[in-house]
């Protein structure tokens, strides 16, 4: 025999309850089954609040013909040849509006009233699919377990008497060999009062049928595939369990695994009666498997759970060393109060004791504590109760820690490299559980950062928050979308887009953005833009691994930087403002990064894709010491200038430029040399020189007449007057053998930025395209400089220096 239970979720429907039916039918036809049911889903909730309502004065009668009319439609659904004369839930809904009404005119509901209530979810449910079940030809008989579970007379939570329950179940089917479908989560006292088993009391229904009668099997069929490593709501990673011993998913139960119900375990363990969680809507996973002896994994853990509402408090005090009788104390009088301790933890000193509570009790023990020590703490032997109130527990379980070592050593490492506090630990001598008390919002993180760490510690995830969608944003998210797969195969990184922002407006999604077709989302679904909203999700996402992506040359985001790194979110970078604004700036975000443990990579600040930034300091952390900086380090003026030969215009190679992509958005940061400049200053800064950027001297090549154009357009309209200045220049450089060069200079300590001539010996002298070149002379470099060319300008060879950044980032971090 097998007991098979159906939860609410597959009995929520007609269409639900026809699989369920088939699942049923197609058992029974292989061997002996009995079936337990849960309430339609939500039921048993809204039963609760019609109840309270009803005892309140408050209305709640179109919450009970909600109600009422949901099952008369299922019933109408699944047997619409039966007429309502033959109905055998009509009495059953006739039997609850009498009770309802009774309550809203005593203006009371008892615990034992309230339990009669909530019954008639399951009655009402098993009542309509033993008939469904009858009509496809397999005769099956409605059980009311009220008539043979027996329990205590604790309502809301009664205690079975187990003795007399399994007599009475054996004894029933025995003279009963007609399937049987079961009201799970109820049963009675020994004078017939109706009880109820506490919450998810239809699996712990199914566990005592199936120890009651030997089964070989209890099927637990929900609306998941299974016991999953994590909760997939907040691990999307999270994957099936195959197998789990009757410890392990208790472990798991107790510390919030929803598809499992902590009792349930307990008679399915006494009996030795495997426990299978089952999808009623994906039959054909094989699902989890819950007996003594699980398979072997490699894995040292099985899952990951936590609970939230928690509340910690703390006992200390020199009046608790070497005392006995204090930690009895402690408990009896928590105990007297039905306060339950989820957990506990002593120090070796024995100078305090923390313990977990559910929150709403809190308050509560904390009086009771008070009241059991108020000698102590009068006397100052106790310091005072203090309670944290906004904590959860992480708990980390799996058979496996017993055989492999360093289980604890990576919840320690892998929290610590989070920035997330540990307030208190604890583990059994099994070493089958390791929890920690952590901070409330720091706990969808814990679970995500443990579970990368235990199931996948050579996967790095990382959490991209993408700001500039133009063309070295829009090049980056397509150089991410087509490198996805060879990244997550080849080199175990997983890169994730959560949000996208430009200045029309921004996307967020916490599993991912799908970047075959960002642009159509954005422009279908895009929230108006907002630096601050971004910021602001970021930080509340509390996502690991989390980066801002900024491939704007904005100014305003810039200043965001060093709030961005304090929240611990990384930042990748071509954008130069934040390195080449005021030195304190630039100081403030190199020590914020340190501090925080995040990454602050901009690479691509200087020369686009190419290894300048990384080289100098390579030098530099290698004892190396700079005596000069040189190079051209604008792609752009770069290829004007070399494109600027006999018969061209200067203005309509500036233009050219423009059309290619070659320069900033507006051309006149090229041409006044403040973008150079900036990225001397950073190079400057690098190379450890305390410098500003009103230090660096700027021959700017925007025309006199250009200077204060009002508009873009403007400025086009006035830059053929300067031609003949250009030209001039050019024929100049030509009859002395030499060519123009927009060079970057940085010699014993002065920075210069200007146009010069540069004849055949000048490293720059034979530059083409767009390429940068820099040359670093050092000690060791003194003869012959260390010479880095290559493109410096251009969408694509700009954002994949960012990718690589980030590659690099997740491979380091």
């Amino acid at each position: 025999m097998i007991i098979l239970k159906f939860g609410g979720t597959s009995v929520g429907t007609p269409e639900a309850i026809v699989k369920t039916v088939d699942i049923i039918i197609e058992a029974s036809e292989q061997k002996r089954v009995a079936v337990v049911v849960s309430a339609f889903g939500g039921v048993t909730d809204a039963l609760i609040q019609i109840a309270k309502a009803a005892a309140a004065g408050q209305p709640y009668t179109e919450a009970l013909q909600k109600i009422i009319r949901r099952h008369c439609e299922v019933w109408q659904a699944l047997l619409p040849q039966k007429t309502s004369s033959e109905s055998t839930i009509e009495p059953l809904l006739t039997e609850l509006q009498d009770i309802i009404t009774g309550i809203s005119l005593i203006r009371e509901v008892s615990p034992k009233t309230l339990d009669l209530v909530t019954s008639f979810g399951e009655r009402l449910s098993a009542s309509i699919i033993a008939q469904v079940i009858t009509a496809r030809g397999t005769h099956a008989e409605y059980l009311d377990a009220r008539s043979v579970v027996v329990t205590d007379h604790q309502f809301t939570r009664a205690l079975v008497q187990k003795e007399i329950t399994y007599e009475n179940i054996q004894k029933y089917f025995a003279s009963h060999p007609n399937l049987q479908v079961i009201t799970g989560f109820i049963g009675a006292t020994p004078n017939q009062a109706t009880t109820t088993l506490g919450r998810g009391g239809s699996d712990y229904s199914a566990s005592l049928f199936g120890a009651a009668l030997g089964a070989g099997e209890i099927q637990i069929w929900t609306d998941v595939d299974g016991v999953l490593t994590a909760d997939p709501r907040k691990v999307p990673d999270a994957f099936l369990v195959e197998s789990l011993s009757y410890e392990e998913a208790m472990e798991l139960a107790h510390f919030g695994a929803k598809v499992i119900y902590p009792p349930t375990m307990v008679p399915a363990l006494e009996s030795h009666i495997p426990v299978r969680i089952k999808n009623t809507f994906h039959r054909e996973v094989p699902g989890t498997l819950i007996n003594s002896v699980p398979t072997v994994s490699e894995q040292p853990i099985k899952g990951i759970s936590s609970m939230k509402n928690i509340a910690l408090l703390l006992v200390s005090g020199g009046g608790m060393v070497g005392i006995s009788g204090i930690a009895e104390r402690l408990f009896a009088s928590l105990a007297k109060e039905q306060i339950n301790v989820i957990l506990i933890t002593q120090a070796s000193s024995e100078y305090s004791i923390c313990l977990a509570i559910e929150r709403s009790q809190a308050e509560r023990a904390k009086e009771v504590i008070e009241a059991a020590f108020a000698l102590e703490l009068q006397s100052g032997l106790l310091n005072p109760i203090k309670v944290e109130d906004r904590v959860a527990i992480i708990a980390v379980v799996g058979n496996g820690m017993r055989e492999k070592p360093g289980s604890a050593g990576r919840l320690f490492q892998t929290l610590g490299k989070h920035h997330i506090n540990i307030m208190a630990i604890a583990q059994g001598s099994s070493e089958l559980n390791i929890s920690a008390v952590i901070r409330e919002a720091d706990e969808e993180r814990a679970i995500r950062v443990l579970h990368d760490s235990f199931f996948f510690p050579r996967k790095k995830i990382l959490h991209l928050f993408v700001i500039g969608t133009g063309l070295i944003g829009g090049a980056l998210l397509e150089q991410i979308k087509n490198q996805w797969a060879a990244l997550k195969e080849d080199q175990t990184i997983t890169l994730r887009i959560i949000g996208i922002m430009n200045s029309q407006g921004m996307i967020l999604n916490p599993n991912g953005i799908d970047l075959s077709a960002w642009k159509q989302t954005l422009s279908a679904e895009g929230l108006s833009s907002s630096l601050s909203t971004m910021i602001e999700t970021i930080r509340s996402l509390n996502l690991p691994s989390s980066v801002l992506v900024d491939c704007t040359a904005s100014e305003e985001i810039a200043a965001k930087y060093e709030e961005i790194l304090k929240c611990g979110i990384s930042i990748v970078t071509p954008n130069k403002k934040a390195n080449s604004g005021s030195l304190a700036r630039y100081q403030t975000l190199k020590k914020t990064a340190k501090e925080t443990g995040t990454w602050f990579l901009y690479q691509t600040t200087v020369g686009g894709g190419l290894p300048i930034i990384s080289t100098l300091r390579d030098l530099i952390a290698s004892g190396d010491r700079i005596t000069s900086i040189e190079g051209v380090l604008s792609g752009t003026l770069s290829w004007l200038f070399h494109s600027f030969t006999a018969g061209t215009s200067f203005g309509a190679l500036v233009k050219k430029a423009k059309d290619q992509g070659y320069t900033e958005p507006d051309p006149r940061d090229d041409l006044s040399g403040m973008d150079v400049a900036r990225k001397l200053l950073v190079l400057a800064r690098e190379a450890g020189l305390q410098m500003e950027l009103s230090d660096i001297q700027v021959e700017s090549l925007v025309p006199e007449a250009c200077k204060h154009a009002a508009s873009i357009e403007k400025f086009w309209q006035c830059l053929p007057q300067a031609d003949h200045v250009f030209e001039e220049r050019r024929k100049n450089s030509t009859m002395q053998g030499k060519k123009l060069c927009y060079l970057a200079s940085l010699k014993n300590s002065v920075a210069t930025v200007r146009l010069e001539m540069v004849g055949p010996e000048h490293p720059c002298y034979n530059l083409s395209g767009t390429d940068n070149l820099i040359a670093f002379t050092t000690d060791r470099y003194r003869e012959q400089p260390l010479i880095i060319r290559g493109p410096g300008a251009g969408a694509e060879v700009t954002a994949a220096g960012v990718l690589a950044d980030i590659i690099r980032l997740a491979k380091y971090s």
